[in-house]
């Protein structure tokens, strides 16, 4: 038997201190401040699709397709390559954010669909200005029925960051395997990388499941 595929315990507690800093300092980091930029830029590019002359909303829609329809790995390493003087880590949390503002866009999109035309000719009737229209009764109703596939996609995000090590940026995995490079052991760090990213990811998607589920019993 090969004694390298015995699990240790030591090795994995000794890997444990650094993968925890990555993921604080990384893996959550670009996590939360990804979503928000995605979260944020998709609903201004969906709204913008929505209310924009028919020629700037077909450009947006090239666009977003375009960021759909390539991978990200792809797009870091673009980035990476071309602007050579921003930090990896902020541009891993700018392209992240871009990213997935691609597919929340879209979300957002399917949201504004959805809300009742009888929602609409109520605001006209009140005279309700188009913007108060979108900011009082559009978008609070969109948002609503959003929120499930939002968070869908910041679990992805999160179970994504390993991308990053393609452009020098340290995370939670990428330490693992320095550990194991360093060690001979890779087996203990990978397995605690995995067990760290359940422990964080499933516990969200459960909440994610449950209001996904209250919000269409109260519909």
């Amino acid at each position: 038997m090969n004694e390298r595929a015995i699990w240790d315990w030591e090795h994995a507690l000794a890997a444990l201190p650094d993968m925890l800093w990555a993921f604080l300092t990384v893996t959550l980091l670009v996590t939360v401040l990804g979503s928000i930029i995605a979260a944020a830029l998709g609903l201004a590019i969906a709204l913008a699709r929505k209310s924009a002359p028919r020629p700037l909303a077909a450009v947006l829609t090239f666009v977003m397709n375009f960021i759909r329809m390539t991978p990200l790995v792809v797009q870091l390493l673009f980035a990476y390559y071309v602007f050579v003087t921003v930090p990896p880590l902020t541009l891993g949390v700018i392209i992240f954010g871009i990213h997935y503002a691609a597919y929340m866009a879209e979300v957002y999109r399917a949201g504004i669909d959805a809300v009742p035309r009888g929602q609409w000719e109520a605001a006209t009737a009140l005279s309700m200005s188009r913007r108060r229209t979108w900011t009082a009764v559009v978008v609070p109703q969109a948002l609503r029925s959003t929120l499930p596939a939002l968070g869908n996609y910041v679990i992805s995000m999160f179970k994504e960051t390993p991308f990053l090590a393609v452009i020098t940026v340290t995370d939670m995995v990428r330490a693992a395997q320095l550990y194991g490079g360093q060690n001979f052991r890779f087996i203990e760090a990978i397995i605690m990388a995995g067990i760290l990213f359940l422990v964080a990811s499933y516990p969200t998607s459960l909440l994610v499941g449950r209001l996904e589920k209250r919000l269409a019993y109260s519909n």
